[in-house]
């Protein structure tokens, strides 16, 4: 990590003090990142409902009753 001054001219000190501000707010959000729950896992594509509208139906003719199961 680079910290650079872009205007004014800080003492030694001052520098310091910001140093360790900035160190304290990244320890800070390191150590509260495992507090964070679990990202979802994905849904697995065999239960996605938009599978099965992806198909169009059997439209209604002479052999429907043969086609009354949904090919899977």
């Amino acid at each position: 990590m680079t910290i650079k001054v872009v205007r004014g001219n800080p003492t030694p000190e001052e520098l310091a003090a910001a140093l360790a501000v900035v160190r304290a707010r990244a320890a800070a959000a390191t150590a509260a990142a495992p507090d964070e729950p679990a990202p979802r896992p994905a849904r697995p594509s065999w239960s996605d409902p938009s599978r099965i509208a992806a198909h169009r139906l059997p439209q209604p003719g002479p052999a429907a009753w043969s086609r009354t199961y949904w090919p899977g």
